[in-house]
Formats: structure tokens, sequence, C-alpha cells
């Protein structure tokens, strides 16, 4: 029994079911049983770079207050981190749920002695959603061609851009968005490999988009030439190559690997 369409369907269907809905991927937005906040809404700064410093240690255990303070605002001693903690946390109860009843608990950041994590059970995210696409699309590759793509297509939809753009320079969100960008530029590649004898010039379109992201993604380079000698486009999977050659050989002082030197060695 092929039970992948139903766990597809399944994906697509969570993000309408879930009250809070957070986009991370090219912009930030959070929608509230469905209402989308503006940035008006935030109030103060602190507040928001709080709940996104929170979205992004969600796979972490619960954080210390102290450590939180400590990683967004260092310079503050201590009486002065404990009371902008304080104001922050009480500005997103207050964001994401105006309604509450005071001594309620809250809805969405759980509390638990003096560490507080976001309750992921109540979200959808779209980094989240992102990788279960990709690893739906990577258990289907096989056996399921047609799943896959679908899968890695939707993954792709998702990727809208750089994890947190407005948090650039925050050391914080580095590592979350160096992660979400090598998954996204393998989706692409992982697509355009199912594509490249049905789909030869499709193919070639996601691997140069791939190369818009990381224009040193050699991956995206192999599939590309691979797609154009599918087309029988010999001229320019050499152009293609050749690229590839230049720019590794600019950036890091070393050849394409093996395998892609092989593809066009006959051709050259």
């Amino acid at each position: 029994m092929n039970i992948y369409p139903e766990k597809l369907a399944y994906l697509k269907g969570q993000r309408e079911q879930s009250p809070l809905q957070i986009t991370t991927l090219g912009k930030f937005s959070v929608k509230v049983d469905g209402k989308t906040l503006d940035d008006q809404s935030w109030g103060r700064e602190k507040a928001l770079q709080l709940f996104q410093f929170l979205v992004t240690s969600r796979k972490r255990r619960a954080q210390h207050k102290e450590q939180i303070i400590a990683r967004l605002w260092e310079d503050a001693d201590g009486r002065e981190g404990d009371r902008d903690y304080k104001v922050a946390l009480h500005g997103i109860h207050k964001v994401l749920e105006p309604n509450r009843r005071p001594r309620e608990s809250p809805r969405f950041i759980i509390r638990q002695g003096l560490t507080y994590h976001l309750d992921t059970n109540l979200c959808w995210i779209d980094a989240d959603a992102l990788e279960m696409y990709v690893a739906l699309g990577n258990e289907t590759t096989d056996d399921h061609p047609d799943i896959a793509a679908e899968s890695f297509r939707e993954a792709i939809d998702l990727y809208k851009g750089s994890y947190l753009p407005d948090r650039l320079y925050e050391d914080w969100t580095s590592e979350e968005r160096e992660r979400l960008q090598v998954l996204a530029l393998g989706t692409y590649v992982a697509l355009a490999e199912l594509w490249v004898s049905i789909h030869p010039m499709e193919s070639v379109r996601l691997c140069q988009q791939a190369l818009l992201i990381d224009p040193v993604w050699e991956d995206a380079y192999y599939v590309q030439i691979k797609a154009y000698l599918a087309k029988g486009n010999r001229p320019q999977a050499i152009r293609t190559y050749k690229q590839c050659e230049q720019i590794l050989m600019d950036e890091f002082g070393i050849r394409p690997l093996p395998e892609t030197r092989k593809l066009v060695e006959s051709l050259l």
C-alpha cells in the first residue's frame, strides 16, 4: 500500500490547521489564529528579537533566561537584562494572546522554572515544513519519483530567501541560516536530477536557481551538464563545465571533482 500520498497531503494541510504560523525564509511574518501581525504589532524591538530567538532555538532544549539574555543583550548588566527580558516576554504574550486572562498560562511560550521554549506543537514554521518535505522527497526518490518531485517542489517553493534576513548580522541566526541554505541547495539539485531525462531544460533552470544562491555549488554544475547532454547540447555542456572550472579555481584554487571532469572528458 502506498502511504506516501497521504503523508504529502498531511504536510500540505498542516499550515492552515496550526494556530500560529511563522514565516522565516526571505522575510519574517507571523499569523495568529488567522490574523497576520504587522510590524507595529510587536511594539518594542526587543519583544520581536526575543521571539525570533525562541523560534531559532526551537529544536534545542528549553533555554535558561540568563542564557537568552547573554546571547541577545550581552552588554546589559544583570538588573537591566532581567528587566529587558521581562518587558520583551510580556510584549510577546500581549501580541500573540491579546485576550489572555490574568493568571492564565501562556499558550505559545512555555515556562519551566527559569527556562523558556516555543511550543512547536501549536506552530507551523516554514523552515520545519521545508525540512519535512525534503525528508519525504528523499524517502520516495527511488520508488515513487512523482511523490519525490512534488515534495521537493513544495520545499523549493518555501525557500523564499535567507533565514531571518532582518537578523543577518546576529550570530545566533548564522548556524540556522547556513543549514537551511545547504538544505535548499541540495533540494534544487535533487529535483533537477530527477528531471534530467524527462525535463532537461527545467533541470537546467533549477540548477541555475541554485547557482544564484551559491555560485560555487559544484553539484548544480554537474547536473546542469548532464541535462545539456541529455538535450544533445554539447557546446553548452562544455561551456557550463568551463564556467565551473573557472569559478572553483578563482574561489578555492581547486579543480572540479573527478566525476564532474569525467562527464566532459570525451567532449573535450
